[in-house]
């Protein structure tokens, strides 16, 4: 009889307990904070309502036998494997109350894949400001995660009367077709299901991928009747020219350039055409079957199994008063298989953990802040202040760039669970090298090849933000969520006002003036920072590519992981890995 196992058991089949169940009065004590969760949840899904039902009703797509963008993904992607990303992304407060475009991660016949498409209701699929953007942002995601990114294609073309806003620029409409070309040198293949009249820009969209599959009914040109007629400008329209273009686009509502006529039969460029929009859909499914992915045996490291205890508890575990403590590993017990973690250098740099858990039976990196009071902490302060959880201090630095650098040997994704009020500072901080030590971290994290998720459960302050992950890590952060108690800033308002007011307050004072209109601006500031600082807000500027509820996480982490492993671009033998090693000792 053979006899099988999976890889380095001893250190991976059990690792040590974490976390506890809440008590009764835990619970009770809890009440009115999941009071205050659910009071962001409601507001949260009141504006990706909002944005779901942007544009045309969904109604007239329907009356007109078509599928709108949502339509068209329910019957795409696997049942309870969508994951959605940029819902309320809108940063330049588009007048369509979104970027025009949909996407996140999902599963397609069983393998995951980066999901994007126009969404048809707005403006017909119409290139508007701020989507540019949303699109670099997912061809990262599919080039950082190395999975096919799926595209459905419906767009009108750029919004004429706002071009300014979408077509040149380094970022602008151009760059995605760059992009595209990258992922196709890299061999990540890029699908489209094509819909509509795409002209122009919308064009390139639906040439730029790998395989073309288009409906009867579709078309990609260069240009369309507009732009055919207004090719000889002479700065001004005349009769005689409006004339010319009358004609012109009646000439092309009777023929399309770019019909299928055109680019099936003469072309060749679409490989696939059907009679329905499902049929396209269905064409996608058959190209996802072919992509290379490993089947999960030959990664996992155990069977994979669901944490002890309920997520339903992270709504009580995580304070909404920004100034309560918590235990952060009773936050991981509730994300990670059957609530087991191995800790690396728990003793050394307290403010922080890090170590290695189990994700769908997958070894998964995290890294994240503890909360608390450290008394006698840290060493170079000489009693002076203790140390407070949620800030970086040397040893911390020190520990998280150690355990990049071995995940980066390792070949481990990580997870990143940020609740940060900053880096330490004074004269002793500088002294002990914080400024360096933060700057080393950022370079331990580019040195590596890893992809990495960053979760801002409470807190993403100062420069803490950009060290652990935060959303300009370029080459490695495939996605950042935020929670409905998420709060982004460079430091808290009241901080901000004392560091903006603080000498008018003396000059007033000894100039024996009347402080009232300072308190004023003082306090105005603060509200800013408060409004500026909300999870839908943060959602709308881009700080984070999604805000989802505590009891989601997991799924989330689940996604990110099962993407990593799988296609890999790079693997380190499980039985060769040195972390669960060196954690042992």
């Amino acid at each position: 009889m053979p006899r099988k196992q999976t890889p380095l058991r001893p250190y991976f089949e059990k690792m040590a307990d974490i976390g506890k169940p809440l008590s009764e009065s835990e619970i009770k004590r809890a009440k009115e904070n999941v009071e205050l969760v659910r009071e962001q949840e409601e507001i949260l899904a009141k504006e990706n309502d909002r944005v779901k039902k942007a544009g045309i009703p969904a109604a007239k797509i329907h009356e007109r036998g078509g599928m709108t963008i949502y339509d068209r993904l329910d019957y795409l992607v696997d049942e309870g494997t969508w994951h959605p990303l940029h819902s309320l992304y809108n940063p330049q407060n588009n007048e369509e109350g979104c970027t025009g475009v949909v996407n996140g991660i999902g599963k397609i016949e069983g393998k995951w894949a980066v999901i994007i498409g126009f969404d048809n209701k707005v403006m017909a699929g119409a290139w508007i400001a701020g989507q540019a953007e949303n699109i670099l942002m997912v061809t990262d995601m599919a080039k950082r995660l190395h999975v096919p990114l799926v595209w459905l294609t419906n767009c009108s073309g750029v919004k004429l009367m706002e071009q300014e806003t979408v077509y040149a620029g380094r970022r602008s409409s151009g760059a995605p077709f760059f992009r595209h070309a990258d992922l196709n040198h890299l061999g990540i293949p890029i699908l489209n299901g094509i819909y509509g009249t795409n002209p122009a820009g919308g064009g390139y969209q639906g040439i730029s991928p790998t395989i073309l599959i288009a409906h009867e009914g579709a078309n990609i040109a260069v240009g369309g009747a507009g732009i055919v007629g207004g090719m000889n400008p002479k700065g001004h329209i005349d009769a005689e020219a409006a004339r010319a273009l009358i004609d012109a686009t009646k000439g092309f509502k009777a023929k399309d350039p770019g019909r299928v006529e055109t680019h099936f039969d003469q072309t060749a460029y679409f490989r696939e055409v059907y009679e329905s929009e499902k049929g396209v859909l269905n064409g996608i499914k058959d190209y996802m079957r072919m992509m290379p992915a490993f089947d999960p045996a030959m990664f996992r490291v155990a069977a994979p199994a669901e944490p002890k205890f309920p997520a339903s508890d992270l709504d009580a575990i995580l304070p909404a008063n920004q100034k309560r403590t918590y235990d952060a590993i009773q936050i991981l017990a509730r994300l990670t298989d059957n609530s087991e973690f191995m800790e690396y250098r728990p003793d050394y740099g307290r403010e922080v953990f890090a170590g290695i858990a189990k994700i769908d039976g997958f070894p998964v990196a995290f890294i994240g802040n503890r909360q608390g009071v450290f008394p006698d902490y840290p060493e170079y302060a000489k009693g002076a202040y203790p140390g407070v959880g949620g800030k970086h201090y040397r040893e911390g630095l020190i520990k998280q760039g150690e355990f990049v650098t071995l995940c980066g040997r390792d070949n481990l994704p990580i997870v990143w669970l940020q609740d940060t009020t900053g880096i330490d500072v004074g004269d002793l901080a500088e002294e002990a090298e914080l400024l360096a030590l933060g700057q080393s971290l950022v370079y331990s994290i580019e040195q590596t090849d890893l992809s990495m998720m960053c979760v801002v459960l409470r807190k993403g302050t100062a420069a803490a933000h950009y060290i652990m992950c935060g959303p300009q890590a370029n080459n490695n952060n495939a996605f950042t969520l935020g929670t409905p108690l998420t709060e982004i800033y460079v430091m808290h308002g009241e901080t901000a006002a004392a560091a903006s007011y603080a000498r008018r307050l003396v000059k007033e004072e000894e100039g024996g003036r009347d402080i009232g209109p300072t308190l004023d601006k003082m306090n105005q500031m603060i509200q800013d920072y408060q409004d500026k600082s909300r999870p839908a807000y943060c959602a709308k500027k881009g700080f984070v590519d999604e805000i989802v509820s505590l009891t989601d996480l997991r799924k989330y982490i689940q996604a990110f992981t099962g993407a990593n492993y799988q296609n890999p671009k790079s693997i380190t033998p499980v039985h060769q890995m040195l972390l669960p090693r060196i954690i042992k000792g």
